[in-house]
């Protein structure tokens, strides 16, 4: 059974010991009262209530140019390569999503462009021009996972490198655990996603999970919100990388990295890993480009 130190609180029975810490069993540590707990009333900030799904419109689009800007600051804004899709709030079965070949550091939310359910632009900004593969995989996506408010998929650095090994990712840091056993491993790769076949495999290998590693080609998140799912995109880059850099580390001691065990991972799962978890991780992110985007507005 794993362990989990719990840092002893003033005034308990415990009897005192250099380092005020008491090891119990992950079983038990889920029944022990933490001395501070995590806020708990975030779910309202995170769904926002609107008596008009056209304002719910306006709103998240602008959450959703939020996180296009938020990508190419990271630089995954590679070409024209790359996707964000977000579930239209007044017709479900239509999605808005980035026109093909405009930057991104640049977009708007007038500059999104809305598809419908056959892959035809039907709204939007000046520039209509949709990427077809991002409608192969996003509209297969959003119809298999009506949960789905938003699917993000772009060609990182870290997580095309990774996902040309053939592995999932191992559970080997604290971040990681946000994955464990909810990352899904879509073991083909047939070129450019420009049929409707490809795209109904890789959100049937997605499942129920919140992100995939595209073999030979790169990573795929997926959020009841956009702001889970850019910070899930964003962490998942950052666990292949420092995999990468583990695993390198490792062998060349001739060794490997250590795994956190199972019970540690679903715990630690339970803090890191929740849709809440993933919208609020997101959230500096979100108000700093926001501040950004504001003072672009006024010179």
């Amino acid at each position: 059974m794993a362990s989990v130190t719990l840092l002893a609180q003033p005034g308990d029975s415990t009897k005192e010991t250099p380092a005020m810490h008491t090891t119990v069993s992950a079983e038990d540590a889920i029944k022990v009262e933490p001395a501070v707990k995590m806020p708990t009333d975030m779910m309202k900030a995170m769904s926002p209530k609107f008596d008009d799904p056209y304002k719910a419109r306006e709103y998240y689009k602008g959450r959703l140019a939020l996180a296009f800007r938020i990508f190419a600051k990271y630089g995954f804004d590679e070409g024209v390569a790359g996707h964000i899709t977000l579930r239209d709030p007044v017709d479900k079965h239509c999605f808005w999503v980035n026109p093909f070949g405009v930057a991104w550091p640049y977009l708007t939310a007038d500059d999104l462009i809305l598809v419908n359910s056959e892959g035809k632009v039907i709204d939007g900004g000046p520039v209509r021009l949709l990427n077809a593969a991002a409608y192969m995989i996003h509209h297969a996506v959003h119809e298999a996972r009506p949960d789905a408010m938003c699917v993000a998929h772009s060609h990182s650095i870290h997580g095309r490198a990774f996902c040309t090994l053939g592995r999932t990712l191992d559970t080997i840091t604290q971040d990681s655990c946000a994955f464990h056993n909810d990352l899904a491993h879509y073991t083909s790769f047939n070129g450019v996603v420009l049929g409707a076949s490809e795209g109904r495999e890789i959100a049937a290998a997605l499942g129920q999970k919140k992100a995939a590693l595209l073999q030979n080609h790169g990573l795929l998140t997926v959020g009841r919100s956009v702001e889970s799912t850019v910070f899930w995109f964003l962490s998942l880059e950052k666990c292949c990388q420092v995999q990468l850099m583990a695993d390198a580390a490792a062998g060349g001691r001739g060794g490997e990295t250590v795994k956190i065990q199972e019970e540690d991972a679903a715990f630690t799962y339970q803090t890191v890993g929740t849709e809440v978890a993933g919208w609020f991780s997101a959230k500096p992110a979100f108000d700093i480009m926001q501040r950004e985007m504001e003072k672009e507005t006024l010179r």
